[in-house]
């Protein structure tokens, strides 16, 4: 990360500003910049003003050119609610919850223009593991656990079937056993 850029208390949704997140992840800022004017939603004024501030930040730094940026990191996180309250029938009240987002943008040197470095720094996270690393013995441990529970089923099950066969159980016509007192 070469530099971030933090918008807090955006009266809109974290919902609503995620939309538009995949439209400009990997781009280059201005490039980010030019494809969020032309979106009609109303996240896209809040994207362009937090993708501005990072590009100023990054200006103030020495040592950093600009063109060579990328989005890396665009996130909008949930902020507190405001809480309102509305006449609901029967005497209640329903509650409103206007949500407020917290968006978080950071950019980055990456040379490739298609933003493939991004993917793979992401694949290969230690929140995103290699593909198939560790996995597998887990997995072979989990179905083998699986099959254990389902044979020990499967031999209850036969264990109820072979005392039921043994001894059946007494019908009515047999007379059965009674409650004492309730002859």
């Amino acid at each position: 990360m070469i530099t971030r850029a933090v918008l807090r208390y955006v009266r809109i949704t974290p919902r609503k500003f995620r939309q538009i997140i995949p439209l400009v992840k990997g781009k280059k800022p201005e490039e980010a910049i030019a494809i969020l004017t032309g979106v009609k939603k109303n996240a896209s004024k809040y994207g362009i003003d937090v993708i501005s501030s990072a590009i100023n930040n990054a200006k103030r730094m020495q040592g950093v050119d600009i063109s060579e940026l990328r989005i890396s990191s665009f996130v909008a996180n949930g902020g507190p609610m405001l809480k309102r309250f509305r006449a609901a029938s029967m005497g209640r009240a329903g509650m409103i919850k206007k949500r407020t987002s917290h968006i978080t943008v950071e950019l980055d040197r990456i040379p490739q223009e298609d933003g493939a470095e991004i993917k793979e720094a992401h694949k290969h996270d230690a929140r995103h593991p290699k593909p198939g690393a560790a996995k597998q013995p887990v997995k072979e441990a989990a179905a083998s656990a699986k099959k254990e529970a389902v044979k020990d089923k499967h031999s209850e099950a036969k264990k109820k079937m072979k005392l039921s066969e043994r001894n059946p159980a007494p019908s009515a016509s047999s007379g059965g056993t009674t409650k004492k007192g309730k002859e």
